[in-house]
């Protein structure tokens, strides 16, 4: 048995999620379906991140197991090949060393969050970004996020059916940057709550708006209470861009 590490890029767009799912098709049925097909094996592929329904990645990261060994090369170009027309692509294939575990190796994730800050909707980026028309300040933004850096008890920003065993998290980096009309969220750390970054970004755009306050961010946070946090922002703007091993 061979353990392949796969590097995806995916548009999250016409998925359920990541993970399997019943009431529709994920990237990881995508994906070993299209291995199956390679290998006429049936396999699980097991991801590093379970993005939600909607969500993008640019540097997802996956394993497999395969009794054949096949050159690396080759099952990318293949796995390629059968996941088509599925907006899915294995960007960097290898054999994996060791115990490695797509999910349990990691020790570092990154997250992009796109929102594009004008009147006019959106055409190229539809579905890859969170139009807001309100003028946002990205340098408030910026400052009320730094409250939000460092260990905490991060229940405000969790969903209700997050499965994480503690709410308690070490925020390494959450970065408001503008670029134009565009303006960039980068949050950095070792594993994240469900929804964390979505609701952290909604809570920022209301400091954005002038709604909010960088101690409010702070009240919030230290509410401990869903309730007492900003709104989920939509899963089109959010990317997965980086595991780190």
């Amino acid at each position: 048995m061979t353990r392949y590490r796969l590097t995806l890029e995916y548009d999250g767009g016409p998925f359920v999620g990541w993970q399997r799912q019943e009431n529709g098709l994920s990237v990881q049925q995508a994906l070993e379906d299209a291995v199956r097909a390679t290998v006429q094996e049936d396999v699980l592929v097991y991801g590093a991140g379970r993005t939600d329904a909607g969500v993008h990645a640019l540097g997802q990261v996956a394993h497999v197991d395969i009794a054949k060994e096949i050159d690396p090369q080759r099952l990318m170009a293949a796995i390629n090949f059968h996941v088509r027309p599925h907006p899915v692509s294995v960007i960097e294939c290898s054999i994996a060393v060791g115990d490695f575990h797509a999910r349990f190796s990691a020790v570092g994730r990154a997250y992009l969050y796109r929102i594009v800050n004008r009147r006019a909707p959106l055409a190229i980026d539809r579905g890859h970004a969170w139009l807001v028309r309100v003028p946002l300040d990205s340098d408030a933004m910026h400052a009320a996020a730094q409250h939000l850096v460092g260990k905490h008890d991060f229940t405000t920003f969790r969903a209700s059916l997050c499965q994480a065993k503690s709410p308690v998290k070490s925020l390494e980096r959450l970065d408001v940057m503008r670029q134009g009309e565009e303006i960039q969220i980068v949050a950095e750390a070792r594993s994240f709550l469900h929804h964390q970054v979505r609701n952290m970004v909604g809570t920022l755009r209301l400091v954005g708006e002038g709604k909010w306050s960088g101690d409010d961010v702070t009240r919030a946070l230290n509410a401990r209470d869903r309730k007492e946090g900003g709104p989920t922002a939509p899963p089109d703007g959010l990317y997965l861009t980086l595991v780190v091993y």
